[in-house]
């Protein structure tokens, strides 16, 4: 079978998640002819169901808020962490400088479906289950090798190639860009359950990460449907001895087993559908732009789902890719390196530093800490929103130390009052 005709577009985006929806609305609704190929069916499963406040304001700048409020999902006002018999509530509302003081917590299915409707109401072309086979990057475009909805090779070339391909980090892998993550391998196992327990009020909406050991977290994410997205997770070593009988179902049983919060809400409940296990999930890329691409989200750099930063960092990468890549293609400068590269590796160099304080432990002592600071939780709660390029936040500016040198502080305190 031979190649087909070769089609051209403007802007191709690889995948349509939450980077590629958000990409792909702002640049069709800007007169930018765009193309979306997307390998799955949508809906489809997949994690990542929590979001943060920062993205809302991708959402509306791309004209998709009003589609995803209609659905009515269940609404995050904030994040609760459980330790033992320690409980602390962050709410958006009271986080240090403005923004958004709530979001969504969503079944993925349902939430990527809705943004996919949107885009092929205001005319995207959207087309699922293409994958793509080869990419050859040229001197000033994009040949982009491909199978349709029947099997079918065909190829685009595109003025500008934007990856919004998530966990198939398409380019990383056919562009050689992969690079070891700063971070230590943790895996996850997770599903959904009827949460026919579920309490009223709060306690059965509120989002809620349950410490079963200083590395090892399981999350609850209830939804507005009636049910709830359980999941742990653990170093790899923890995760693999759970599953040790190569079940997930019952690795996923023993976690909530270890949970004296919830085991009595979810001690017997039944899976509604095979637990899913990530494993060594954190990624990273040696570049996130060529001169005429650029990597968004999960195919440039997954950190760890512990503060929900995966869609934010999908957002905030696709709406901004998309805004530079419609100014390149009109002839204007664009700095890559300076207005994208640099920009979001300072947002995802601060939540890295608040994820490694997190398995270490240093986190977790100033969030339990009593007294509480107010100020101190404001800040830091206003970098679990995911604002984390307001620089007019020392919990920004100093990430690299102040964590930690605060933890030792309180260590401190603690030995003197013995």
């Amino acid at each position: 079978m031979g190649i087909q005709a070769l089609e051209t577009t403007d802007i191709l985006i690889i995948g349509a998640g939450p980077a590629g929806s958000v990409a792909a609305s702002y640049l069709q609704r800007a007169g930018v002819q765009v193309t979306v190929v997307e390998r799955t069916q949508f809906p489809r499963i997949v994690v990542g169901e929590s979001l943060l406040p920062r993205s809302m304001d991708h959402f509306e700048e791309a004209g998709l808020l009003d589609a995803l409020i209609a659905q009515g999902f269940e609404k995050k006002p904030g994040a609760r962490f459980i330790r033992g018999n320690e409980i602390c509530i962050f709410d958006f509302s009271q986080k240090f400088g403005t923004g958004w003081d709530w979001t969504w917590q969503a079944p993925r299915a349902d939430f990527d479906y809705t943004l996919s409707q949107e885009l092929l109401k205001i005319g995207v072309d959207l087309r699922f289950k293409h994958e793509v086979k080869a990419v050859d990057i040229q001197e000033d475009a994009a040949l982009v090798s491909l199978t349709n909805d029947n099997g079918e090779p065909y190829q685009i070339k595109a003025k500008f190639l934007i990856d919004c391909s998530g966990y198939g980090r398409v380019l990383p892998k056919m562009l050689g860009l992969d690079t070891p993550s700063k971070l230590s391998p943790h895996s996850a196992i997770f599903s959904h359950v009827k949460d026919s327990n579920r309490p009223e009020g709060v306690e059965g909406t509120q989002i809620s990460f349950d410490i079963l050991e200083t590395e090892v977290w399981l999350w609850v994410i209830p939804f507005s449907n009636g049910n709830t997205s359980l999941g742990i997770v653990a170093p790899t070593d923890y995760i693999n001895k759970l599953s040790e009988d190569q079940d997930t179902r019952k690795a996923l049983e023993r976690a909530i087993q270890k949970s004296d919060y919830y085991i009595n809400r979810f001690g017997d409940t039944t899976f509604l559908f095979e637990p899913i296990h990530l494993k060594n999930y954190s990624a990273a890329v040696s570049a996130m732009y060529g001169s005429n691409y650029a990597l968004t989200g999960n195919s440039a750099e997954f950190l760890d789902p512990v503060f929900s930063s995966g869609v934010c960092f999908a957002t905030e990468s696709g709406l901004l890719a998309a805004k530079l890549a419609a100014k390149q293609l009109k002839g204007e400068a664009v700095d890559w390196k300076v207005s994208y590269q640099d920009y979001m590796e300072r947002g995802i160099a601060v939540f890295t530093t608040y994820v490694k304080e997190w398995y270490t432990g240093n986190l977790q002592t100033l969030f339990f800490h009593q007294p509480e600071n107010k100020d101190v939780k404001d800040r830091i709660c206003a970098i679990l929103a995911g604002y984390v390029w307001n620089e007019e936040n020392n919990f920004v500016t100093k990430h690299h130390n102040i964590v930690k040198n605060m933890a030792h502080l309180i260590a401190l305190q603690n030995e003197t009052k013995m």
